[in-house]
């Protein structure tokens, strides 16, 4: 099974901590130059010295702010001068909690901006590279609340549905070029973001963060949150030339939680 990424260039949002580092890292991993994107610098050289460079891959990081498009832009074509991106892997922080009826309307804008506008700006830059390397990746980080929305997370629900309606779309049109088009949906994993929600959470029910934490696993078959790495490795296989057949689907990793086929 061919899952090398050898001589392929690989573009990862949100890549300085959880799951997006644990995917740049793994790509890198498997042969990859990585371009690392996220909001700190401190954080992004910190990720740069972590990526494998020993099939001889040149690694490098954009400062950027996707609440920014146009700067995150400038500074992607600058960088689409240099070289083509053969895996665009979309994965930026997810909207605040909070009940779908109190949301206000720039806090949809605000979500659809940072995934699904970026995510399309990003692919549009991207796919003439991938057409002439006859080669092309994009796999976006999601959630599984498109296949059961999750309780709390009303702006969220309906954004990443909207970017899985966007990449269904768009697998359907690049497919004739051999560009697939998936989203990865992580189920609870052990990252900073399920950490703050479990918190967040148990404080409004006013109970001890560690039942509510246990109350969270229990909800999963396996009986254990995942961690970053796992997804990682879903991401990784989607991005490879193994998985050149399968497009336009959505990758649960999230332990048999879902009751969804």
């Amino acid at each position: 099974m061919d899952i090398s990424l050898s001589n392929k260039n690989a573009f990862v949002g949100g890549s300085s901590a959880g799951i997006g580092q644990a995917v740049a890292i793994e790509l890198a991993a498997l042969g990859a130059n990585v371009t690392l994107v996220a909001r700190t610098e401190s954080a992004l050289q910190q990720t740069l010295q972590r990526l494998d460079v020993s099939q001889g891959q040149q690694h490098s990081y954009l400062v950027a702010d996707f609440s920014d498009s146009q700067h995150l832009l400038k500074q992607v074509w600058a960088l689409l001068e240099k070289q083509p991106i053969h895996i665009l892997i979309n994965n930026t922080g997810g909207p605040p909690g909070g009940p779908i009826l109190n949301a206000r309307p720039e806090e949809f804008l605000k979500a659809y901006h940072n995934h699904l506008l970026c995510n399309h700006l990003l692919a549009q830059a991207m796919l003439p590279g991938m057409q002439a390397a006859g080669y092309g990746r994009i796999i976006n980080i999601i959630s599984t609340s498109v296949k059961e929305p999750i309780e709390n997370l009303g702006v969220s629900n309906t954004t990443r549905w909207a970017v899985a309606a966007w990449a269904k779309t768009l697998a359907g049109e690049v497919g004739q070029w051999g560009i697939t088009v998936n989203n990865v949906l992580p189920g609870f994993t052990r990252t900073g973001r399920l950490y703050d929600l479990i918190e967040k959470r148990a404080t409004a029910a006013g109970v001890p963060v560690a039942a509510l934490e246990e109350e969270f696993r229990r909800q999963v078959p396996l009986g254990r949150f995942a961690e970053p790495e796992e997804v990682a490795a879903a991401v990784a296989f989607l991005a490879s030339p193994a998985a050149a057949y399968i497009n336009g689907i959505n990758l649960p990793v999230d332990g048999g939680r879902t009751k969804s086929l």
